[in-house]
């Protein structure tokens, strides 16, 4: 939930990120995202939709794509299409959506199998998933960093809820899925950034069904 009156230093802080960080990070992670979309898709769930920046920035990718998102308390100037849901149960039927997506949404809940699971019941193709690895307590300290930079200033739940690799597989196979493609090739941070925020914290993983 964001607020329209942040007191200061949290006006500042979302300011600067914004300016520094949320655009190119959106361009990058639209630009990753887009080709693992499978060619036959048409219909795209974007769970925890947000603003609707990235969705929107793959609309324009993946013209031939419906792309809409679901957010616990939608924001009138969202990009795409958002409905309300209770951050638990996914408005949908079974099977009713070719590809459900989830980017930086699932380390902010407290178990990350519940919306995973419900998004593999209602993808009928696959799960495309941005979110971090952390795996061990330095990369813990800069992602909890990261988030509180990024996120507090706007009021969102941190939980700190960070996986190694190894739990995310654990993760997807509890959930019926298994990752066909995984990649840490993410350049979200410019140089020296990129060095101390970049590394491996970052993945995006096309998760199928079965």
């Amino acid at each position: 939930m964001t607020s329209t009156h942040q007191p200061w230093p949290f006006s500042w802080i979302a300011r600067t990120h914004r300016a520094l960080v949320f655009g190119r990070r959106a361009r990058v992670l639209a630009g990753a995202l887009a080709p693992l979309i499978p060619a036959e898709a048409r219909s795209v769930l974007d769970i925890g939709c947000g603003d609707g920046t990235i969705a929107g920035l793959l609309a324009e990718r993946r013209p031939e794509l419906a792309i809409e998102g679901v957010e616990v308390i939608p924001r009138p100037t969202c990009r795409v299409p958002c409905r309300a849901f209770d951050g638990a149960k996914l408005p949908f039927p079974d099977q009713s959506i070719d590809v459900c997506l989830f980017v930086d949404v699932l380390h902010h809940t407290t178990d990350v199998t519940q919306l995973l699971r419900e998004a593999a019941r209602v993808s009928r193709g696959c799960v495309l998933l941005k979110d971090h690895l952390s795996e061990n307590l330095f990369d813990h300290a800069t992602l909890r960093a990261m988030d509180w930079v990024g996120n507090r200033p706007y009021g969102v739940t941190l939980t700190y809820n960070y996986q190694s690799l190894g739990e995310w597989r654990e993760h997807f196979a509890s959930c019926g899925l298994r990752a066909t493609e995984i990649s840490t090739a993410l350049a979200l941070y410019p140089l020296p950034f990129s060095w101390i925020f970049g590394r491996r914290l970052h993945f995006v993983a096309r998760l199928a069904k079965g």
